[in-house]
Parts: C-alpha cells; sequence; structure tokens
C-alpha cells in the first residue's frame, strides 16, 4: 500500500459542470496522477445552482472550489462584439456554446496560476469542438500547463462510467432528461436521445424556452429593439440593463415560439452532425440589428462587412477567439458600428417573425429619391446613360461570344 499525506504535491484545476462527467473526474485524476484537485464553475446565466454544484464538488474530494460569476463579462465581451458581427455560424447557428468557452478556458487559466497547479482539466469528448476551444486557448495564453481532458483519455463507455463512479462514491442522480443540454445566457444547445436522428423531428420536451406553437397566443405580438452604437439598449419602449434586455427579449420571444434553431452542421473535427438549439433572443436581435445597419450602411459597407461577418464567426466557432484576425476585425465591425443608431420593430406569431418597421437618424434612405410621385428629386433622364455604361461589358463579351455560337447554341 503506497502511503501519502493528505496534501498532494501537485494541483490540477478542473473546469466542474456538476455532472457525472467531470464529478468522475475529480476521482480519476486524484488517482492518476496523484493530484489535488481544485474545481471551478463559472456563471454564464446557465440558471443553475452553483451553491449546489460547490457542495458537490467539495464532498467529492476538491480542496477548494471557485463559483465565479462572469454574466456581464460574458455579455459586454462576448455577446456584443457577436451582435455586432450578426455571428452566425453557417447561417444558423448565433454561437452560444462557442462564445462562452474561451472565457471558461481564460479562467480556468488564471485560477491555475493563481493555485500554482502544473495542469487543466475540462470534461470534453474527442468527437466535439469544445475541445480545440479550450486547449487552443489554454495554450495560447499559458503554453506550460498540460491539458487533461479526462473523458477523451479514459474511453469509457456510459456503463464503464457508471460502474466507475459507484466503485468511487460519486453520486449518480436519476437521469431527467435523454438530452445532453450546454446552456447560458445567449442559447442552449440540445443533443442526444432522437435529436440524433436527422429525420427524426425534435419532440417538444427538448425545448424549455420555446412555447409549443399550440400554446402561443392566438394574437401577433410586437417587439421593438431600440439600438445604440450596434448593441441593444431597450426593448419595448423600456430600458433594461443588459442582462435583463436580454432576459426579457427571451421570454417574450419564447412566449411565441420563436427561437428553435434545426440544422445540419459541420463541426470543426469533419463530422456533420444534426445540431438542434433555443435562442430566442439572439435570432429575434441579430435579425433586428441585420435589418438597422442595412438602412444606415452603405451598399460597399455591407457587402465588405459580410465578408467580415463569416470570417469572425469561424475564427469564434473553431476555437481562434484570441487569434490577432479577430482583434482586426473587431476594429473594422466597430467602426461600421457607430452609425448604427435607431429602432427595429418584430412581428412573431406561432413560431415565426418578421421585420415590420425600423428607423434611424442615421438612415441614409431618402423618400424624395426613392419615390415614385411626382415631387421625387431623382432625375429618370439619367438613367439611360447609366444603363448604356453599366451593360456596356456585357454587351462586348456577348458579341465576341456570338461570333463564335449561333444564338440557339447561347440560349441553350
Amino acid at each position: 500500500m503506497r502511503l501519502r499525506s493528505i496534501q498532494r504535491l501537485q494541483k490540477i484545476v478542473l473546469a466542474y459542470s456538476g455532472g457525472l462527467d467531470t464529478s468522475v473526474s475529480i476521482k480519476w485524476l486524484q488517482e492518476k496522477y496523484d493530484a489535488d484537485v481544485v474545481t471551478v464553475t463559472l456563471d454564464v446565466g446557465q440558471q443553475e445552482d452553483l451553491n449546489e454544484i460547490a457542495e458537490k464538488a467539495r464532498m467529492l474530494g476538491a480542496i477548494s472550489h471557485y463559483s465565479i460569476s462572469v454574466v456581464e463579462e460574458f455579455l459586454k465581451n462576448y455577446i456584443f462584439p457577436s451582435i455586432k458581427a450578426n455571428g452566425l455560424y453557417e447561417g444558423k447557428y448565433p454561437l452560444s456554446t462557442a462564445l462562452a468557452r474561451p472565457l471558461i478556458a481564460t479562467t480556468l487559466v488564471e485560477v491555475a496560476e493563481k493555485e500554482g497547479a502544473f495542469a487543466v482539466a475540462h470534461g470534453c469528448t474527442g468527437k466535439g469542438n469544445d475541445q480545440v476551444r479550450f486547449d487552443v486557448t489554454i495554450k495560447t495564453l499559458n503554453p506550460n500547463l498540460k491539458i487533461i481532458a479526462p473523458v477523451r483519455e479514459w474511453n469509457l463507455s456510459r456503463d464503464q462510467e457508471i460502474k466507475y463512479a459507484k466503485e468511487n462514491g460519486v453520486p449518480i442522480k436519476a437521469q431527467k432528461s435523454v438530452y445532453s443540454v450546454d446552456q447560458n445566457l445567449w442559447g442552449r444547445s440540445i443533443e442526444s436521445g432522437p435529436l440524433e436522428d436527422p429525420s427524426v423531428e425534435p419532440p417538444t420536451d427538448a425545448f424549455e424556452w420555446t412555447k409549443p406553437l399550440d400554446e402561443t397566443p392566438d394574437e401577433p405580438g410586437y417587439l421593438e429593439i431600440h439600438f445604440e452604437s450596434g448593441v441593444p439598449v431597450s426593448a419595448n419602449g423600456n430600458s433594461y440593463d443588459p442582462i435583463h434586455l436580454i432576459s426579457y427579449v427571451n421570454e417574450f420571444a419564447g412566449n411565441h415560439g420563436v427561437g428553435i434553431i434545426d440544422h445540419m452542421e459541420d463541426r470543426l473535427v469533419g463530422i456533420k452532425s444534426r445540431e438542434v438549439y433555443e435562442c430566442p433572443a439572439a435570432v429575434c436581435i441579430l435579425e433586428a440589428h441585420r435589418d438597422l445597419e442595412k438602412l444606415v450602411l452603405t451598399r460597399s459597407e455591407l457587402a465588405f462587412k459580410t465578408q467580415v461577418e463569416q470570417q469572425w464567426s469561424w475564427l469564434v466557432y473553431t476555437g481562434l477567439w484570441l487569434d490577432p484576425l479577430r482583434e482586426d476585425l473587431d476594429a473594422f465591425i466597430d467602426a461600421t458600428q457607430t452609425r448604427v443608431d435607431g429602432s427595429v420593430k418584430l412581428k412573431l406569431f406561432k413560431g415565426g417573425f418578421r421585420v415590420v418597421e425600423r428607423s434611424s437618424p442615421n438612415s441614409l434612405y431618402d423618400l424624395n429619391l426613392a419615390t415614385y410621385e411626382g415631387v421625387s428629386k431623382f432625375d429618370q433622364t439619367a438613367a439611360v446613360g447609366f444603363i448604356d455604361l453599366w451593360g456596356l461589358p456585357s454587351r462586348v463579351g456577348f458579341a465576341k461570344k456570338a461570333r463564335k455560337k449561333p444564338l440557339q447554341q447561347i440560349r441553350a
């Protein structure tokens, strides 16, 4: 029998959720590395009992536990930049889970350095994107820290993991749901169970924030969001602090059945995955923000910003939050947002929504130019010369092509 002191010589800092994987990880890390485990849980708006999680960590042998609220930082430094960037991966996913990972990883490094730990650990599997987001961020901030991913390393089946838990005194709660859920202020990611079959419609019990359509109001609801410098500051005429504003929009849109995303997603690791998200506030705010930009930015700005947004979303999704390019893109995005002031009204009904009104003191829309009435200032006769020059390259190219092929072949 190997003797050892109660206080071990090494420390490992573990990102602790309170679930089975990270609970088993506490025992596994102690056993394999003969190390003390310090657990860290961050509040990013997931609406969990952090005191209960802390007590469980200590009961399982963590020598200390950090419960840290970073909701405000998450909102201002991650969600708000994503709103300005119209952050959507593959045009669908509002990056809710992806945005939280670099913040969690950064905090892990800070705690590890404070505790003098030699390693940090997380509960990611080898199949998902989160392992990349954690590992890249941690290695970028502190290359000397060892990264341990017990679930990825032990390669246990669920049955083997439960057996290990029972043998090591890890309490196993009755499974409340067949789904695996990651949740924060910006959205819910829902996986497993029947959702793994892309040909099956998601059951209603997968959702918590959006009402089933038969329970939504029989009259449309209107949601007016006011923006200043590209970020929302009020909703339906009421000013809220940023966290409560997101919560208000989330509840309002969810009550109308708005916010479910169901799409086929290409994971970074190469797996094509059916992903289901619940993001009522995110989809509404992003749609309103994008529409307001179309009112106040020029065509050239919008066209270039679309390319920037795609690259920005790709960096966030693939774990490259700390890449210098992301900050470079932010600089351009922030420059465009100085004029994104105004209000957008959405109409929500039975799971659908659309923009119905928008206004801004910086609007580039000029009624006197756009109207077809007699008061228009637009000189329509100028269009003839414009059309002639605009179509010149096409006429020249077509004439060249027509000399080589009969018209019938060109039309075919």
